[in-house]
């Protein structure tokens, strides 16, 4: 697996985790909810520091279908807007209670 796909599914894991570790901290009368924020801020700061380190020593990860603009066979041969091929053009839809020249049966 990648380094940088390792890294962006432990980000919501471990918020999870500083959370629970607050939370039993503030229930041995340890520390206060007011120390989450800040520890939150530097938990989302170094994780975002190693992402940046494993994109910088790997090179950055193939672009899944849904997020990317075009597909990689439609981005290399564009084509004329004003010229449609036979297969982007729907077929007419046949409905049952018209005739063949549209009226009402």
């Amino acid at each position: 697996m990648n380094r940088y796909f390792m890294l962006r599914r432990l980000m919501w894991p471990s918020i999870l985790l500083l959370l629970g570790i607050i939370a039993l901290l503030h229930q041995a009368h340890l520390a206060h909810w007011s120390l989450f924020v800040p520890l939150l801020l530097i938990l989302i700061g170094v994780l975002k520091l190693a992402e940046h380190a494993a994109l910088a020593a790997e090179p950055y990860p193939p672009q899944p279908y849904p997020d990317s603009i075009a597909p990689p066979a439609a981005a290399a041969s564009p084509q004329d807007p004003g010229s449609q091929s036979a297969d982007s053009v729907p077929a007419q839809r046949q409905y049952p209670w018209k005739d063949s020249d549209g009226g009402q049966s």
